[in-house]
């Protein structure tokens, strides 16, 4: 899996070291941002315990503080 990910990489022109585990952790957090419950994420990973996928809920959390509120435009 490492050699074939290695591949990819190479041939997309990512420069950046892309391991498996990255790979896991990027699928999970998209689908969390996608709305996707944690229960089905957590099975998808294989997780047994649901501490261990609520790691990938500080991406969530990040990105909920910048959500903007369309009403501050009108209040000026």
């Amino acid at each position: 899996m490492a050699k074939i990910l290695k591949n990819a990489t190479q041939k997309a022109g990512i420069r950046k070291n892309v391991t498996p585990h990255t790979l896991r952790h990027s699928f999970a957090t998209h689908l969390l941002e996608q709305g996707t419950d944690l229960r089905y994420i957590q099975e998808l990973l294989g997780h047994n315990s649901s501490k261990t996928t609520e790691i990938y809920t500080h991406v969530l959390k990040k990105a909920i503080g910048n959500i903007k509120n369309p009403a501050d435009d009108f209040v000026k």
